[in-house]
Parts: C-alpha cells; structure tokens; sequence
C-alpha cells in the first residue's frame, strides 16, 4: 500500500503513519510542519490545506492507494471538499477521521450508525452553524461542521469512503489532557474526588487500535461509515481510575460523589473532572459494525499504564490549548471532599 496521510506528526496521526510504515507501507504526511516531528522513514510535504496552490503541489507526489485524514477537526467542510476534489483523481480512497459528535442525539442518548447526522453542507464555511454569544440551547456548531466534511468528502469520493466516528481517544501522546490529568491526580495521592457512580460504564478508545482500524479500512472497499469506541459495557469508571492508581503507585483514596453533589457545586462536566458527563448517550456508542469489519480494541488499563510510561519516559504531547481546560482546582476540590467524606 501507498498512502497519504493528512497530518501524520502527532497523536492520532503519527499512529497511523507508525502503524502504516511498521506494515511495510510507503507514507506520505501532508502538514504544516508547526506541530510534531515527522515519523522517520515517511516523506513529509509540508503544506497549508486552505492554499489551493499547496494542495496542487502535494497531489503531484501520488498516486496513493488511500487517503487517511487526521487533520480536518478544526476545517471548514468547504476547505475538506476544495482538497478532496483536488487529490480524488490521485487516490482510491479516503478515510475520513470523523467524530460521534456529527450525531444529532450526543451525547443525550444512545447511538448508533443508524442515528441521524447533524445538517452540515459539504461546502459550508467556517460560520456555517455558529451560534451568538448569548445561546444557551444546545451548541451543535463543532458536530455540524464535522458532519459537513463528512459530506465533503464523499461528495468528491462518492462509495470508495471510509468515515470513522471515534468518541474519546486516549493513549501515549494524548494532547488534550484527560488521561494524563487523572494519572497525575492519582500520582498527587490524598483524598481523590471520583465523579459519579463506580459502575458506570465508560467507553475510551486507544489511539493506536483506532490507527489500526483506520489502516484496515484504506484497504477496505465500498463505502464504509463506523462508530469507533471501546465496547458497550467493558469499562467502568471504577475499573478506570483503580488502574490510575494501581499504576501510578499511589496511595490516593477514591471518595465517590454522586453526579447531584458534583452538578450542585458547580463542576463542569468533562473539563473540571475529564471525562465525566452526566449524559445518558455519552458512553452508549454502538461500535458492533467497527467490530464486525475487524476493529479490536485493547482493555482500558492497558491504556492508562502505556500512557504512564510514555510520560514517565520524559515524553510531552504537542502544546495544544485544550489541555489547560482540564483539571479542578484543588481547593474546590477539597470543598467537596468535606461534604462527602
């Protein structure tokens, strides 16, 4: 295999391009060289998606059998459909690296391939869907938006698309913050708030299984349109922070708030204590169609400590805003500790 991978320098994308190279595939990374280091062995171009002169530039570099994009999350559907009708002539397919967020119904009820997808043009702008400041309805303008791209792309590519629609990815080289907040809490020790009920399930999916699957689906044929998460029912919560200890080494005591203490004293869901969310659809992801073409996804645990390691090992992700939205602050903290002890 040959293949174009949109990205390809940090996180989800430089586990594709390990992934794709370690299966003796020649890789091409398209990026813009601000973020991440090349994967040694792929030939980087380095390029801006919203210059069309860029997107000619890079399709002289194919043909490649697929396209895997991992760097359209913060894109305007128009700029998708601009470079995927620009490098369709020189790829057989294209997998789009969506989100479950693209669904109507999250994370307010359970989901599967069937639900309905959020209206999203595949040549809107950057605006299209973009709410006032003073909303405080539902804000669906990041899924819409997503939800166009995915229309971008099979509007160039028509049946020969793969769209994946992973819900949380965690693992080595996490830049957003979530798992790597709750190690360091658990490394900290103490009193440790847990959100919630012990039982409730949860639903991360490793970065490196989703690469996986992605890789399995540039080789796949027809159209193809999955969920990707960590199965219904596997993980709970108490599973998952009992491994940020175990791992960790810690000593910490978990103290369990019911989701009514938490929501009263004001903790923001999935940034203050990431990933809990009170949503009855938030880790109700139907993946059965993901499993059923081949995706395999290893046990939570697994994942906390390879995370663990990569950290411990001097390791940093790639500076990226979202990680100083995560974490409560230790005295609120503490605050609530005292009601619930």
């Amino acid at each position: 295999m040959r293949i174009l991978v949109m990205g390809g320098t940090w996180f989800l994308g430089r586990a594709v391009v390990s992934g794709a190279l370690a299966r003796g595939w020649e890789v091409t990374t398209f990026s813009r060289g601000r973020s991440g280091i090349p994967v040694a062995g792929a030939v980087a171009v380095h390029g801006d998606r919203e210059r069309p002169s860029d997107l000619a530039a890079l399709a002289a570099h194919g043909p490649w059998d697929a396209i895997v994009d991992t760097s359209a999350s913060e894109l305007a559907p128009r700029t998708v459909l601009d470079g995927a009708k620009v490098l369709s002539p020189q790829a057989q397919r294209y997998v789009y690296i969506s989100t479950v967020s693209a669904y109507r119904g999250w994370p307010d009820e359970p989901l599967s391939v069937e639900s309905e997808v959020l209206d999203g043009p595949p040549d809107a702008d950057a605006d299209y869907g973009r709410l006032p400041a003073d909303w405080t309805g539902p804000d669906y303008y990041y899924g819409r938006q997503k939800a166009g791209a995915e229309r971008a792309v099979l509007a160039a590519f028509a049946d020969r698309v793969s769209v994946l629609r992973p819900g949380v990815i965690l693992g080595p080289g996490e830049y957003v913050g979530r798992l790597p907040w709750w190690l360091r809490r658990a490394e900290r020790g103490g009193a440790i708030l847990a959100p919630g009920d012990p039982a409730r399930t949860i639903q991360p999916a490793d970065v490196r299984d989703v690469a996986q699957f992605a890789l399995d689906q540039a080789a796949a044929d027809g159209l193809q349109i999955h969920n990707v998460t960590a199965p219904l029912d596997r993980e709970t919560w108490g599973g998952f922070l009992d491994a940020c200890l175990r791992t960790t080494g810690s000593t910490g005591r978990l103290v369990w708030a019911p989701d009514e203490v938490l929501l009263n004293a004001g903790v923001q869901q999935w940034t203050e204590l990431p990933l809990w969310r009170t949503h009855a659809g938030a880790w109700a992801v139907d993946s059965s169609t993901a499993f059923a073409a081949g995706f395999q996804s290893r046990p939570l645990a697994e994942t906390v400590a390879d995370t663990w390691a990569w950290l411990q090992q001097g390791n940093l992700p790639v500076p990226h805003p979202r990680w100083a939205e995560h974490g409560i602050d230790p005295a609120k903290e503490t605050r609530i500790l005292e009601k619930v002890s």
